[in-house]
């Protein structure tokens, strides 16, 4: 059960230039569906780095890059697939929307959020499905004016199975989606526990990002790697211990003392990331329907918390 105690609803986002000409868009808190974006102007038009979840905070993204920059929006890259990053795609005019080929299929299978017994009640606006529609299998350089950005996929799975970093190397920024999160609990259901181990440890850190842009929650430095890091493996010696045990991944989340990561935001995720970490040690296939039930029946049967 969430013990952080939230308004019904959260403000909208800060524009963070957090390099020369390297802006990010940070929403507070950082939890369910409220997610972290970015932008790069130059003279001749703006690169995009996600959406948001909902009509409102993607027009509240746009007003804050109009804000800065008058130049047009001419790309918009998806990190990933997931409605939180992608789900105001549609609200980008004519922009070349990018993303890696496997987050246009996952993005076509998922469809936009809606509401339902999983989560309390969100306004999502009108919302139109737009997948990226120029994809790419390993890298692509996305220019904004003379500054490079690389867009590059990670392998995995890991957070999900098409997840991609924008890097820009003369700046030492990374923007690394929901590979990072910080000060949230990181959600693996529809990735790879041990694949984001794989991924953070031999292709994340070796990048040496002075700054890094999380999925969710505050700017900071490659230091979160490692905290990650530890949750990640804490989830994975836990699902080793349960399986050798015989208990289910609720039964081992209800009998789990969370400690220091108990104090993350979103720790009901512990039985999404149980029962994915199952899997990747030889355990059953994930139902991923059943594991967000069980996420709201470790929640004490409550809808889990979203504010977007």
């Amino acid at each position: 059960m969430s013990s952080h105690a939230h308004a019904e609803t959260l403000g909208p986002g800060r524009t963070e230039e957090v390099a020369d000409g390297v802006f990010a868009f940070i929403q507070p808190d950082g939890s369910w569906m409220i997610n972290n974006a970015g932008f790069l102007p130059a003279r001749d038009g703006v690169a995009v780095i996600d959406a948001a979840s909902t009509e409102r905070r993607t027009r509240d993204l746009l007003r804050a890059i109009a804000k800065t920059s008058p130049a047009p929006i001419r790309t918009l890259v998806n990190t990933h697939s997931h409605p939180d990053h992608t789900a105001g795609n549609g609200l980008f005019g004519t922009a070349t929307i990018v993303g890696h080929e496997n987050a246009r299929r996952e993005m076509a299978e998922l469809g936009l959020p809606g509401n339902g017994p999983i989560w309390t009640p969100v306004d999502y606006g009108d919302l139109e499905l737009a997948p990226p529609f120029l994809t790419f299998t390993d890298r692509l350089t996305l220019w904004a004016g003379d500054l490079e950005c690389r867009l590059l996929y990670c392998g995995g799975p890991a957070h999900t199975k098409g997840d991609v970093v924008a890097w820009i190397p003369d700046r030492s920024v990374l923007f690394a989606g929901d590979l990072v999160f910080n000060g949230g609990t990181p959600f693996l259901l529809s990735g790879s526990v041990l694949g984001s181990i794989d991924v953070l440890e031999n292709f994340v850190k070796p990048l040496g990002a002075a700054t890094i842009v999380p999925g969710h929650g505050p700017v900071c430095g490659p230091e979160v790697i490692d905290d990650v890091l530890d949750y990640l493996r804490f989830v994975d010696g836990l699902a080793v211990e349960g399986l050798a045990a015989g208990v289910t991944p609720l039964e081992l989340a209800r009998a789990t003392d969370l400690g220091r990561f108990g104090d993350l935001t979103d720790p009901e995720r512990i039985v999404g990331n149980l029962h994915r970490a199952y899997a990747d040690r030889g355990g059953a296939p994930v139902d991923v329907l059943s594991a967000l039930t069980e996420m709201v029946a470790f929640n004490g049967g409550r809808p889990l918390t979203c504010l977007a």
